[in-house]
């Protein structure tokens, strides 16, 4: 009887980077890419259409960054696994990753080394960090011991995280309202409380604080 083939989406900007990732992947027995989406919103779309058994998300894509796919992806479909594949080798967004419900961090410049075992303990059900992530937990889990108390969630909401990068990506109040499937009204708000949140004036420093988050690319 033939061994299951973990079905496998593949979410990543640049078609060149998926190229290369559906070589590594395709080539072994048990793992296969079903299918490919370009940014975090065309994940979601694609997850709920094809009922993959892994996602490997990119962290930066337009639209929705692979963490908000991550989260969106984890609430919808909790039997979902989620590798996150980053060219970023960035503590914060290690545990931004492990909070939105991925179960690895893969980093591109060493995937052909460690992605398909990556996918393997995932399906497992086991984590896969690789040793800087690994050294990063154990500082983390430290410094949490020694202070005694847990780090403090996030300054905004993931409603507010989305349409701040909307609006750094350049959409208007009424395009980010078509997107989201929300009203003008509602945009409106989620914008002020950023800025009044965030201590920030207008459009150009929110934009500016949004690369700095990592949530689009410079």
């Amino acid at each position: 009887m033939a061994e299951h083939r973990t079905r496998i989406l593949l979410a990543d900007d640049h078609a060149l980077v998926r190229r290369g990732v559906r070589l590594i992947l395709d080539n072994e027995p048990d793992l296969t890419v079903v299918a490919e989406a370009g940014d975090g919103a065309e994940a979601i779309e694609m997850a709920r259409a094809g009922a993959p058994d892994l996602a490997i998300l990119d962290i930066a894509m337009p639209r929705l960054t692979g963490l908000q796919a991550a989260r969106e992806l984890s609430r919808a479909q909790p039997d979902l696994r989620i590798l996150m594949l980053t060219m970023y080798d960035n503590e914060q967004y290690f545990f931004d990753a492990l909070k939105a419900g991925a179960s690895g961090y893969v980093l591109k410049s060493v995937a052909d080394r460690d992605l398909v075992e990556a996918c393997r303990a995932a399906m497992r059900g086991e984590p896969f960090l690789y040793p800087g992530a690994v050294t990063a937990l154990i500082r983390h889990y430290i410094d949490r011991a020694h202070e005694g108390h847990d780090i403090p969630d996030k300054a905004i909401t993931d409603r507010e995280e989305e349409i701040l990068k909307l609006v750094a990506e350049g959409h208007s109040s009424k395009e980010i309202a078509g997107i989201l499937v929300i009203s003008v009204k509602t945009v409106e708000r989620h914008r002020a409380n950023l800025l009044q949140k965030l201590g920030l004036r207008d459009r150009l420093q929110l934009t500016r604080y949004a690369i700095r988050a990592g949530l689009i690319e410079p």
